[in-house]
């Protein structure tokens, strides 16, 4: 009889702590040093090879929570993503990838890839046909995120999967808008499921981090040029990482729930133009997204009907704050034209549907009273300008 896996919050609070042998404290010890022993030892540690106490730690955890086999932790989520990517790609090569990504993985592709002789496509939709309508004879990986930045476009991640496992392709996903509470790709046949950690699973806007989970066998080859590229994150922050995920399922699950409030009153509110949440019934990709995630997610992205000012709107908010990250404890919105996809140019962000107007999300956990309170004193202070004006 196998043993029933242990539960979200379980994994959370338990798997990869590390036992404090000496004074028994409750919670993980933290390992500083930068120099360990050599000679007559397990393991040869060196921070830049991600196998100091600490890290070994949260990467068991990182791997339980994505049902990998194992994981690696960064820097930096540009770090996860450029180290994953360019594990499996050489001069030569093609990467197709979805097109709406994050800005940075965006500028990522189209301002590096040429320089090292990396060929790359964009879809035009993001059914698992456009994906396959773009593979050539030298394509290695297939890029997808979901929901995606900023638009909450929801993409089919088993039909991607098999549409990459028939062409013999690696299938790769920046997991980070659902967090592994609300989906585990792995479980759908994705082979890649990359992080910006700084966001969920920090959740406290005060870690800058990445992850990569996958199998043994991928990881070992992501290993193998990261510690090349060198970027290794530091115990302390190793730490701080490993001390926030324990709250992972509690934040996430809160955050849902508000999210699902605001983009309902959203939705209904006369002044508001658009609203994109995958939790809607109206969204485009609902049932998908009802069939691959436990939850919808904390991110939205809405637009003001094009009388009201969405800069002026912004500075109006007393609660939600004016932000260049998400996913934090506390609700925050930006503007992806001057933030996320600021280096896109205004054709590109227009081709993805980002218009300038757009206003990004991320829901805290507060009470959703208290920021539809916020949001409806913000756009009567932008009607009252106007009319003075």
């Amino acid at each position: 009889m196998t043993e029933k896996p242990l539960g979200l919050n379980t994994i959370c609070t338990h798997v990869g702590e590390l036992e404090d042998t000496q004074h028994k404290g409750a919670v993980s010890p933290l390992y500083m040093s930068t120099s360990y022993a050599f000679d007559n030892v397990d393991v040869k540690r060196y921070p830049r090879y991600f196998n100091t106490p600490n890290q070994e730690g949260l990467c068991k955890k990182i791997a339980a929570l994505e049902h990998a086999e194992d994981a690696l932790i960064f820097g930096s989520g540009m770090a996860a993503v450029s180290t994953a990517l360019m594990a499996f790609l050489r001069a030569g090569d093609h990467v197709v990838l979805q097109q709406t990504l994050y800005g940075g993985t965006y500028n990522l592709v189209t301002e590096e890839f040429g320089k090292y002789g990396i060929a790359y496509s964009f879809t035009t939709g993001w059914t698992p046909a456009d994906f396959e309508a773009q593979i050539r004879d030298t394509t290695k990986v297939i890029y997808i995120e979901t929901p995606s930045n900023p638009l909450l476009t929801i993409t089919d991640l088993e039909g991607v999967a098999q549409v990459a496992k028939k062409h013999g392709l690696v299938s790769m996903i920046d997991n980070t808008f659902a967090s592994p509470v609300n989906q585990n790709p792995i479980d759908f046949g994705i082979d890649v499921v990359i992080h910006s950690a700084t966001k969920y699973m920090g959740g406290h806007s005060d870690i800058c981090a990445g992850a990569v989970a996958s199998s043994k066998e991928n990881m070992d080859r992501i290993f193998h040029l990261a510690k090349n590229f060198g970027g290794s994150l530091s115990d302390y922050t190793v730490w701080l990482l490993e001390r926030s995920l324990k709250t992972l399922g509690l934040r996430v699950r809160a955050q849902n729930e508000n999210a699902l409030a605001m983009a309902r009153y959203l939705k209904a509110h006369d002044d508001i133009g658009a609203v994109y949440y995958p939790g809607l019934e109206t969204h485009p990709g609902h049932e998908l997204a009802k069939r691959q995630m436990k939850g919808f997610g904390g991110m939205m992205s809405f637009e003001l009907k094009p009388y009201l000012d969405a800069r002026q709107f912004q500075n109006e908010l007393q609660l939600i704050k004016s932000s260049m990250s998400l996913a934090g404890v506390e609700s925050t919105v930006l503007s992806p034209k001057e933030t996320s996809h600021s280096l896109m140019s205004p054709e590109v962000r227009a081709e993805q549907g980002i218009r300038d107007g757009l206003i990004r999300f991320s829901v805290g956990i507060e009470e959703p009273e208290d920021l539809q309170r916020d949001i409806a004193r913000a756009i009567k202070r932008v009607k009252l300008q106007a009319s003075i004006a």
